[in-house]
């Protein structure tokens, strides 16, 4: 068993550079003149930039492959409990940083899916993984959960599925989130 307070030098050092490169991504000096890797690719293709998020993605999934490790002697209940909560604080905290400062945005356009919110998810998700699937098989699950994903956005439209405007995931984004609006369909329904 790890003992709770030890630490990966490891992980640490590539939560360190991750943080680092977002910093710089966020706050390149000018937006007039920024240095071409330092944006998003506009939507095919991939810019050092676009690693940031699946670097926060990797580093949460050793987190807390580390974490579920130190607690071997916790039950399937009390490491799902961990993992909501830490989820729920995770989402929140991203919604209150998307809102931020309270008094000059309306509630109707807080940005309910945004990057904390997203890694929030992907936690929840990949710690029912590691908890009510055995080591050995998690890697097959996750392949196949990949492979079904990429076979239900091809096939959702005939004519180039995985475009900007084509696409199944923006479809639903849209039906449910709205274009502008995140909340405004709560409002008019009450």
């Amino acid at each position: 068993m790890i003992n709770q307070n030890q630490r990966l030098l490891s992980i640490d050092v590539l939560r360190g550079l991750t943080i680092a490169f977002m910093i710089i991504v966020n706050t390149p000096g000018s937006w007039e003149f920024v240095y071409a890797p330092l944006r998003h690719a506009k939507w095919d293709g991939c810019t050092p930039t676009d690693l940031v998020f699946p670097f926060f993605l990797f580093i949460v999934g050793l987190s807390m492959a580390q974490s579920f490790k130190s607690h071997a002697d916790f039950t399937q209940a009390q490491l799902l409990t961990k993992a909501l909560k830490r989820t729920a604080v995770i989402f929140g905290i991203g919604l209150l940083l998307n809102w931020f400062p309270f008094y000059d945005k309306p509630l109707a356009d807080l940005r309910i899916f945004g990057v904390l919110q997203r890694i929030a998810l992907a936690y929840f998700f990949g710690s029912l993984i590691s908890i009510y699937i055995a080591e050995k098989w998690q890697l097959w699950v996750t392949m196949l959960i990949l492979a079904v994903y990429y076979i239900i956005l091809i096939s959702s439209v005939a004519v180039d599925p995985l475009s900007l405007e084509n696409n199944l995931v923006r479809s639903i984004d849209l039906a449910l989130l709205g274009r502008d609006s995140h909340l405004s369909w709560i409002w008019y329904s009450l």
